[in-house]
């Protein structure tokens, strides 16, 4: 299956102690080498870097790791294909436009079947079911809902068409406007807060240890949402099969609790097989 990595936060932050862990998952402690993109967002823009080469190997990735780029918001993913080729187009993260803001969508699962809707503003440029299922939700939301709504609405909505598109397959995803990171769970989906006493973490894939103390004060928070931890010595928080969950300035807005369902060793669910 593929994974993912997100970051919401209250002050801008960079992400390469979380990354370097996780891209070690891409072609050396783990076999996600199909491709790997990550997303900053700075002020109305993001900065986007993409490669279909293993992100443990690209030189791309090296990039991300000596620019030490800050941001309020990061999406990350490294992908093993199961829907659509191994090229460019079909790297997550993907982007689209709504209510005047960059959108930012990475999926981890595989639908087998997707809802149709009136509504075709969006339309995928690649053939995976995760950018199907990207459109599908922003043609829904801009049908819904002309003008931006209140997060409280937005939160209801997506929890609808996310439990809607849960129904063909596997949906781990990750979305983020900027201000908003929006997790839902599937399978599997872990979350953390970093706030004051900050101190030491061991990164589970080479055992490197950061003092956070070091680069941080008092007051900022800091959330970081992955796959499977980073860390061997913080408290993750599992999401449950089904659980969405949204964030502003590290902060957690609001949560829908999942159902605990029995996922295989393989991340499976039921019948269902992960991307």
């Amino acid at each position: 299956m593929c994974q993912l990595l997100g970051m919401n936060c209250n002050t801008p932050t960079d992400i390469v102690f979380s990354f370097e862990g996780f891209r070690r998952r891409a072609g050396l402690t783990d076999c996600h080498s199909d491709g790997f993109g990550i997303t900053f967002f700075e002020g109305k823009g993001v900065r986007v870097f993409r490669d279909n080469q293993a992100a443990h190997f690209s030189p791309i990735a090296d990039c991300v790791k000596q620019y030490h780029i800050k941001s309020f918001n990061v999406i990350a993913h490294i992908r093993k294909a199961t829907q659509g080729e191994v090229n460019i187009e079909n790297t997550h993260p993907f982007i689209r436009e709504l209510w005047g803001e960059n959108w930012v969508f990475a999926h981890n699962g595989n639908l087998n079947s997707l809802p149709t809707s009136e509504y075709r503003c969006y339309q995928p440029i690649g053939d995976t079911d995760s950018e199907q299922a990207f459109c599908h939700l922003l043609n829904e939301l801009k049908y819904r809902f002309p003008t931006k709504p209140s997060e409280q609405e937005l939160f209801s909505s997506i929890q609808q068409l996310s439990k809607q598109l849960s129904n063909g397959g596997t949906f781990n995803f990750l979305l983020s406007n900027g201000q908003w990171l929006i997790a839902h769970c599937s399978t599997n989906l872990h979350y953390l807060t970093r706030k004051a006493p900050f101190g030491l973490a061991h990164r589970v894939d080479d055992d490197y240890v950061i003092d956070f103390r070091e680069h941080t004060k008092e007051g900022d928070l800091v959330t970081v949402v992955t796959t499977f931890p980073l860390t061997k010595d913080e408290q993750w928080q599992k999401m449950l099969p089904d659980g969405l969950v949204m964030f502003k300035d590290g902060e957690k807005l609001f949560e829908q609790l999942g159902e605990a369902k029995e996922i295989a060793d393989d991340g499976t669910l039921g019948n269902r097989t992960t991307a």
